[in-house]
């Protein structure tokens, strides 16, 4: 039901930093969890990040941790993931995804919706 546009990616140098954006529309965008995933050529999905809507709490996969970071802009119903000190392996399409939970999931099974996903290419 709920619509998740993705905008942001890019090609980018290792050591760069690069925001992505996930914009929600269809729903009332003021509940449950937003996460991140990614996807490599020649691998399954994985979890990036979540954030708990109302309650701001975040979660990050051990890969990203202290490189990156999720948030969330309620006035554009809006959600973000900054990557900073990006790295070779960081290259995959990203995908935002809702959650329908009262807490911050890293399980792709919990989450209903997602967006089209935007490429990241992380250059060495």
């Amino acid at each position: 039901q709920v619509q998740l546009v993705q905008s942001g990616g890019g090609l980018v140098q290792a050591g760069g930093s690069l925001r992505l954006s996930c914009a929600a529309s269809g729903r009332t965008f003021s509940s449950g969890v937003m996460g991140w995933f990614r996807q490599a050529p020649g691998k399954e999905r994985e979890f990036v990040a979540t954030i708990n809507w109302s309650t701001g709490n975040t979660y990050y996969a051990n890969s990203v941790k202290g490189r990156f970071a999720i948030s969330r802009d309620n006035a554009k119903a809006t959600v973000y993931l900054q990557m900073n000190m990006l790295k070779p392996e960081d290259t995959a399409v990203y995908y935002c995804a809702r959650a329908l939970a009262p807490y911050t999931t890293s399980r792709s099974s919990d989450y209903n919706s997602w967006g089209q996903g935007t490429q990241v290419t992380v250059s060495s």
